[in-house]
C-alpha cells in the first residue's frame, strides 16, 4: 500500500481521484469504482501497489502489439483490478473482485524486484497488462522508471480511459500501448463497460500525436452487439483519417465469458467482413486473432502486398524485411525494431 498520487482534497474529508475519466468523488472509508484506491482520513491510498497478481514472460505478439520489438519477450504483470465493468471480460476473476467483493490478492513484490527479474528473464521490456495497469499507475510508474534505465521498453495493453493528467504523468515512461477500443457508440459503451467513448478516442489522439507512442489498437467483435457495418465504417474511419493509416488494428474473437454468455463466438465470416471494411478504409495493417486456422496475423507490404513477417501462434519471423524495409519493393513497414 502507498499514498495515491493524481489526486485532490474536497470537502468535509472526501477525495477526488484524478487517475482515470471516472473521476471518482471518494467518502472517507470509501473505494472508488476500481476498487483498489481507498480514502482514509482524508487521504487517498493505493491498495494494490505491491500486490502483484499475475506474472509472466510472454512474446510481445501475445499483447498484442505486432509492429513493436516483433520476435522478442515481454515481462508482464498486474495487479487486481480495473475501472471499468465489461460484460464479456475475458480476465474477469483478475480485474473484477476489487470491484464486486473487495477482494485483492497478491505477491508482495516491489518495482526493483520486478525489474531484476526482468533483465534475469532477458526480456527486451515490461508489459503492463492482463487487468487495467491505469489502476495500478503508481506501480506502473515506479518501475518503468526503472526499467528505462535498465534499458527496457515499457509497453501499456489498456482500455484508454485514463485522464489526461494520467497520460500526461505516464509521458516520458511509456514507448508503446495497445488500446482496446471497445466498440464506436457511446450507448453500448456506458452499457457494457460503465465508460463513454469519448475520452477514449481523445486518448487515442493524444497517445498518437502529442505523446507519440507506438500505438495499436484492438476490438473484440461481439456478434450482434457491435459488429454492424455501419459501426465497423465509423469505427475504421476514425482510425484511418484521424489516428492514422499506420495504426496496426487487431479484431479479436469473442467467446462468450463472465456475464455475457448468450452471445456465440464471432463466426469467421464475420471476423473477414470487418477486415475488409479497415482495408477499404486505407489501414495498412488489419489483423484477426483468437481465430485457429486464419491467416490473417501475416504482415504485407502496404506497397507490394508481398508478405514481410510471417506468424505462426506468437512467433515473427521477419524475412521479408530488409531494414524496415520491404524487401522486395523497398517501400517502409512502419513500426519499432522491425529488422
Amino acid at each position: 500500500m502507498i499514498e495515491a498520487r493524481l489526486w485532490k482534497p474536497l470537502k468535509d474529508g472526501a477525495v477526488q481521484c484524478r487517475l482515470c475519466n471516472h473521476f471518482c468523488a471518494v467518502k472517507p472509508g470509501a473505494r472508488g469504482k476500481c476498487g483498489v484506491r481507498e480514502n482514509r482520513e482524508g487521504t487517498l491510498w493505493s491498495l494494490n501497489y505491491d500486490k502483484v497478481a499475475a506474472v509472466n514472460l510472454d512474446p510481445v505478439e501475445k499483447k498484442p502489439l505486432y509492429h513493436f520489438l516483433p520476435g522478442t519477450r515481454t515481462f508482464s504483470f498486474a495487479t487486481m483490478g480495473c475501472n471499468l465493468s465489461c460484460t464479456f471480460c475475458q480476465n474477469w476473476s483478475l480485474s473484477q473482485p476489487p470491484r464486486t467483493d473487495g477482494t485483492i490478492r497478491g505477491q508482495r513484490t516491489s518495482p526493483e524486484e520486478l525489474v531484476d527479474e526482468a533483465v534475469r528473464r532477458g526480456a527486451a521490456s515490461i508489459s503492463y497488462t492482463y487487468s487495467e495497469p491505469t489502476i495500478f499507475f503508481e506501480l506502473m510508474q515506479d518501475t518503468a522508471r526503472l526499467a528505462r534505465v535498465a534499458g527496457l521498453k515499457n509497453i501499456m495493453v489498456s482500455n484508454g480511459f485514463m485522464s489526461p493528467e494520467c497520460l500526461e504523468a505516464l509521458g516520458p515512461d511509456i514507448d508503446a500501448i495497445n488500446v482496446d477500443l471497445k466498440c464506436y457508440t457511446e450507448s453500448f459503451y456506458e452499457e457494457i463497460s460503465g465508460a463513454r467513448l469519448k475520452p477514449v478516442l481523445d486518448n487515442l489522439r493524444t497517445i498518437k500525436h502529442e505523446l507519440k507512442w507506438w500505438l495499436e489498437v484492438t476490438t473484440l467483435l461481439i456478434p450482434g452487439r457491435n459488429d454492424s457495418p455501419e459501426e465497423l465504417d465509423r469505427l475504421t474511419d476514425f482510425l484511418a483519417t484521424e489516428i492514422g493509416a499506420d495504426t496496426p488494428w487487431h479484431i479479436s474473437r469473442f467467446h462468450p465469458d463472465y456475464r455475457m454468455t448468450s452471445a456465440p463466438p464471432t463466426s469467421g465470416g464475420s471476423l473477414e467482413a470487418a477486415y475488409a471494411v479497415g482495408k477499404a478504409k486505407g489501414l495498412k495493417y488489419v489483423y484477426i486473432g483468437n481465430m485457429p486456422g486464419s491467416n490473417r496475423q501475416t504482415t504485407l507490404c502496404p506497397g507490394c502486398g508481398r508478405e514481410v513477417i510471417d506468424r505462426s501462434g506468437f512467433s515473427a519471423n521477419m524475412h521479408g524485411l530488409r531494414h524496415g524495409r520491404c524487401a522486395a519493393c523497398g517501400e517502409p513497414v512502419d513500426g519499432v525494431g522491425l529488422a
